[in-house]
């Protein structure tokens, strides 16, 4: 299979969100709505992709009948897949929304378990499509039994190919994968933090975490800041980008939707300026959409302008 972009989703999961009004602590909640997505974030940044019209593969394992049923629903939605089946259970992460807060909860389940058989067949998959590639995305949680240099030794890959590949991880995953020197990466705030070992109280504090970053070999910084927009780095310039006002109604998938855009301007050949503005704003459609819906390209194209991004 030949495709522009391949995504890695190691650890997938259904991701069943419902809607309940005033969440009750250890008492009774109805739900007033109910919606079953197939999730995990290289899934998410496929069905961006899929919605912006570019070719893409979605790679990664699965198991059991919800792992049948992910895949479904993935070709339902028209998105090509690669995956692994083996034994166990696709895990099922369910997000609470609470319409009164507007808060949403998540409960992410760990996922099954692997063994190293799996993965070496599943290496051999993912080199045969490296082949034929652009981009490889790799990011999100691990499930058991796989081990947390897993990114770094699928980015070296990558590299040995002439691939770009975009790392979206956090923890120990996140600073292993960072060692393979990926093209981009998307820390938010927190992961962020986690990679320096301190709060980062300031933008400036922000800037220069991202700098350290730069210094590694990775060539482009996107960091994620939420409702404050983002910070977007490489080399040569540095931009603050600040996002328009909206009422969050799922956080679930806006940073994928961040990914998947930025994977599309590299696509498309953008400028940095260009690209933190793409990226911004699709992060900021998809928050204010219910469950994992993601952003269309028609309503990126139509808020973009309303995204403005300065030089620091």
């Amino acid at each position: 299979m030949n495709s522009s972009v391949v995504t890695v989703t190691l650890n997938p999961a259904l991701d069943k969100t419902v809607t309940i009004h005033g969440m009750q602590i250890g008492g009774l909640n109805r739900v007033q709505q109910m919606r079953l997505d197939p999730g995990g974030k290289g899934i998410n940044v496929a069905k961006v992709l899929n919605q912006f019209g570019v070719d893409v593969i979605a790679t990664g394992l699965v198991a059991g009948s919800q792992g049948r049923f992910l895949l479904k629903q993935l070709e339902e939605q028209q998105i090509q897949t690669g995956f692994l089946e083996i034994n166990g259970e696709t895990r099922t992460n369910l997000k609470i929304y609470d319409e009164d807060s507007k808060i949403t909860t998540e409960i992410n389940e760990p996922g099954f378990s692997v063994n190293h058989e799996d993965l070496q067949i599943y290496r051999q998959k993912l080199l045969e499509l490296l082949h034929h590639t652009s981009v490889l995305v790799v990011g999100g949680s691990l499930p058991p039994g796989v081990p947390e240099d897993i990114y770094r030794e699928y980015i070296q890959m990558a590299n040995g190919l002439g691939v770009k590949t975009i790392l979206d991880a956090d923890g120990v995953p996140f600073q292993e994968g960072i060692e393979g020197k990926p093209y981009a990466i998307k820390p938010n705030r927190f992961e962020l933090e986690q990679w320096v070992g301190h709060e980062l109280k300031t933008e400036s504090e922000v800037v220069s975490a991202g700098k350290q970053l730069l210094k590694t070999g990775v060539s482009l910084v996107l960091v994620s800041m939420g409702s404050e927009g983002s910070i977007v780095m490489d080399q040569h310039e540095t931009f603050r980008v600040y996002s328009f006002p909206i009422t969050p109604k799922s956080t679930v998938g806006a940073g994928d939707s961040m990914v998947a855009a930025l994977v599309y301007s590299l696509l498309n050949g953008k400028t940095l300026k260009d690209t933190a503005v793409w990226a911004t704003t699709a992060g900021t459609v998809t928050a204010s959409k219910s469950g994992t819906q993601v952003c269309t390209l028609p309503e990126v194209q139509q808020c973009v302008s309303r995204v403005h991004a300065s030089i620091l």
